[in-house]
């Protein structure tokens, strides 16, 4: 599969006339297709709801789309509550995962009158004081099987690893717990792996699930009304992967439902998902420009982004596509190192990657960005976050979050003494 960019060198450099660069830019055509795709793979469940996973791309302009196909937000902190709420989702539009949870988070989420979904089954008390001694009637509780999860094409993770969740027993437990303290309707999360790129994820997944659906609702008498299949259904990021067919996933997670569900008579529990990546990866990109050339022991090309605009290939040494816009049929018969000025080595794009020549100047568009890029971004080396773009269907371009400049990295300095010797 050929990667191809949503936006031409032409336009790159318009844009840059007004937006330098680094920068993410987001394709709104390609977001909103896949969300309608998304809903329509799902649409034989009539309780079916997305609740993006805010922590993927925490821009509420990009969330705006979503909530435009009924889409509510998944969040795991205090921050992105706020976001939430600040875009008008509240009630059972906001699904709460978190872990390690601030008694003052609980609170928060509660008076939102958000669905709280338990990590823990020690968290059922912390949760009650944060409410006020009285849990909502509506809760939710975070399955982790332990062990290994695996599909036929081999492993997909590794659950008893995770911190996440509760055990098969305390499932039983909690929701014991829970109606005797008054919890009415009850759901189950599970996530138990990531960034999958099979349509088998969420079928296999969706089995477990319901199984474990029908033997709580038998013995402990709890009305099960929601089921949440989480995140994990991932992107290809690399040309050999083949990207996942929603539409397969969707009818894969139908039969499955039909086998298990329908027959005991559960067939009006609501299918939920929490997918981040896989709802706005493809669709967004770094934009960096190629600003010097090294010739030492390797070949380098040094950009004007760095690991605080992507992350993910110096710490997980993840890979993503890069396309040198202009030259996108020239023969990639040059092999770099593409990097940032971190004062850290592992400040890579790219290690040994064959590409088209660059030339100083040229832009270099990073493919898949759109959940966990700009999102993951930090400080060091005392480096300042880029703009996020929107390209508009129209092909305009809109200016949805700017960059940071030097007030906003020495902002938390205002009050103290220090802050006025700062010239801006």
């Amino acid at each position: 599969m050929k990667k191809l960019p949503f936006v031409t060198k032409q336009q790159i450099e318009e844009i840059v006339k007004t937006y330098p660069t680094p920068f993410h830019i987001y394709d709104e055509k390609g977001i909103r297709e896949n969300a309608k795709a998304f809903k329509e793979a799902f649409s034989w469940n009539p309780g079916f709801r997305e609740y993006f996973a805010v922590k993927a791309t925490p821009n509420p302009y990009l969330i705006d789309i979503l909530t435009e196909y009924g889409f509510g937000t998944d969040c795991s902190s205090l921050t992105e509550l706020m976001l939430s709420k600040a875009m008008g989702l509240s009630g059972d539009k906001v699904m709460f995962s978190s872990n390690d949870t601030p008694v003052e988070e609980f609170a928060y989420a509660n008076e939102m009158g958000a669905i709280i979904n338990l990590d823990d089954i020690t968290h059922i008390e912390c949760c009650e004081e944060a409410c006020g001694g009285k849990l909502p009637e509506t809760m939710s509780c975070r399955f982790n099987p332990g062990g290994i999860f695996t599909l036929s094409n081999g492993i997909m993770d590794n659950p008893g690893d995770s911190k996440y969740g509760l055990t098969t027993e305390q499932m039983f437990e909690a929701f014991k717990i829970l109606k005797d303290k008054g919890v009415k309707r009850f759901g189950i999360h599970a996530f138990l792996a990531s960034n999958t790129v099979t349509n088998d994820y969420y079928p296999q997944l969706a089995k477990q699930l319901f199984k474990l659906a029908v033997e709580l609702e038998k013995e402990t008498g709890a009305d099960v009304c929601f089921i949440n299949l989480s995140g994990g259904v991932g992107i290809p990021y690399s040309p050999n992967q083949q990207k996942n067919d929603i539409y397969a996933i969707g009818e894969g997670v139908r039969k499955a439902y039909e086998e298990i569900l329908v027959p005991e008579g559960m067939g009006d529990v609501a299918i939920y998902a929490e997918l981040g990546r896989f709802m706005m990866g493809p669709y967004g990109a770094l934009v960096t420009k190629a600003i010097h050339e090294k010739h030492t022991h390797k070949e380098y090309i040094g950009v004007d982004a760095c690991a605080v605009n992507l992350m993910r290939p110096a710490m997980y040494g993840a890979y993503h596509h890069i396309t040198v816009l202009g030259k996108e049929d020239a023969e990639c018969d040059h092999v770099y190192d593409v990097v940032g000025s971190l004062c850290e080595n592992n400040d890579k794009f790219a290690i040994d990657r064959k590409l088209p020549k660059i030339d100083k100047g040229d832009y270099l568009f990073i493919h898949d960005t759109g959940a966990h890029g700009f999102a993951m971004g930090y400080n060091y080396n005392g480096k300042l976050k880029s703009a996020e773009l929107l390209l508009k269907e129209d092909g305009s371009v809109q200016l949805i979050r700017r960059a940071e400049t030097p007030k906003d990295y020495f902002a938390t300095f205002d009050g103290l003494d220090i802050y006025e010797k700062f010239e801006f």
